[in-house]
């Protein structure tokens, strides 16, 4: 999926990322919610590596089911 210029600034901008994170150091994600909509995830180890930038309702089935167990593995 190509970016467009103004999303990709707002990727870099180290303003915005949320960490989820068990508060034990390492192994966390980040995600940011982008002007289109979309929302962006990397993980904090990798933070200059390209992320995923997901649909809204890609993410929120993500979210759904991560409340809801499906990844209790």
């Amino acid at each position: 999926m190509e970016l467009s210029a103004h999303i990709t600034r707002e990727i870099a901008d180290p303003a915005g990322w949320v960490t989820a994170s068990s508060g034990q150091g390492g192994e966390c994600l980040e995600a940011k919610q982008l002007s289109d909509g979309r929302v962006a995830l990397r993980d904090t180890e990798q933070p200059d590596a390209e992320p995923w930038v997901l649909r809204r309702a890609v993410w929120d089935k993500f979210v759904a089911g991560a409340r809801n167990g499906i990844f209790d593995f």
